[in-house]
């Protein structure tokens, strides 16, 4: 199992820590570091400053959003990227959900969630292996547009640039079933949400017809602390704002996730009580044992026990989200 490093995206500001923090994941041998986006920084313009400044760790988005460019935008972002770093990016793509698609970018949430997201990786596909001009008569993003109102002079190109590499990996951020099982059908790999190598049957009829070869490379919150309850905090809260402000009262993905891990009650109690703007009260009413299960907390002796469950199941590479340069090196000792 590879590690890699999660730096998630900006908040108020850009974070002094995460360039520091990313040459310190290469020097101590992780495969990776990885950007996204939410409603502010973008995960490319981030991404390509942390490759200016390293030379062989590979650089994902995990994850760019598909709403926020069109699939000719992102593959020329995608072979730009890889040409200026040598050949090390990793695509990480995810469709979001109907608040951010049509609060955010002003565009209708696709009807046919899984349609849109196979045309789309199939024109990055095709701008990627530069075999001729990209043609598609997709139902959300046709190639050329020939609809009602355009002008019909539209025609088919491919790019003038060609890319460093035609196979770049592209994974997808998937949560639903029937969208997990399209993603081993699509892509080179899958960036869960939320991984508990204590439950893999939640996942195993999704994944059950993966290649060869596919990536699983779930996110988990990791700390080295003595204080189990304090260091859950940062894990409780972000599991309160997915589930609780990362969608609608009656359409949210990430609620609905933790409902199928075995939560159910718990997930709507938090999602009621963060959409009646009592916040703090969802962050306590997670689960410490839900926290716990899908992130790596506690002195060493307790992680590295806990390490050994996500190194025997199917996870390909484990991408942590950690706060410190401790952290990280005592991660890569254990999983040496």
């Amino acid at each position: 199992m590879r590690l890699g490093l999660a730096l998630g995206y900006w908040g108020r500001g850009p974070d002094p820590r995460h360039l520091e923090l990313a040459r310190e994941a290469e020097r101590l041998g992780y495969d990776s570091v990885w950007t996204a986006e939410a409603w502010g920084s973008d995960a490319f313009t981030t991404l390509t400053w942390i490759a200016a400044h390293t030379s062989g760790i590979k650089l994902g988005t995990g994850i760019a959003q598909m709403a926020a460019r069109t699939p000719t935008a992102t593959a020329m972002h995608a072979l730009t990227l890889d040409h200026l770093s040598g050949g090390r990016l990793l695509l990480g793509l995810g469709l979001s959900g109907p608040q951010v698609v049509e609060g955010w970018y002003g565009r209708p949430f696709p009807k046919s969630p899984l349609t849109a997201t196979r045309e789309y990786v199939d024109v990055i596909r095709q701008v990627l292996r530069r075999e001729g001009p990209v043609v598609s008569d997709g139902r959300f993003h046709p190639h050329p547009y020939r609809g009602p109102d355009g002008t019909g002079l539209g025609k088919p190109l491919k790019p003038l640039t060609h890319p460093l590499r035609a196979g770049i990996p592209l994974l997808l951020g998937a949560e639903g079933p029937k969208n997990i099982a399209q993603t081993t059908r699509i892509a080179d790999g899958w960036l869960p949400l939320y991984w508990s190598p204590q439950r893999p049957e939640v996942y195993r009829a999704s994944l059950a017809g993966a290649p060869e070869g596919f990536l699983i490379a779930p996110m988990a919150r990791a700390v080295v602390c003595d204080d189990l309850a304090e260091g859950l905090l940062p894990v409780k809260a972000m599991l309160g704002f997915y589930i609780g402000g990362m969608g609608h009262a009656a359409r949210n993905f990430h609620a609905d996730l933790m409902a199928r891990m075995g939560f159910e009650e718990e997930a709507r109690r938090v999602q009621r009580l963060f959409l009646d703007g009592r916040k703090e009260e969802a962050v306590r009413a997670v689960p410490d044992a839900f926290a716990d299960e899908i992130s790596l907390v506690g002195p060493r002796e307790r992680i590295a026990e806990r390490l050994e469950s996500w190194r025997a199941g199917p996870v390909t590479d484990l991408l942590v989200t950690a706060p410190d340069p401790h952290t990280l090196r005592v991660l890569a000792e254990l999983n040496s």
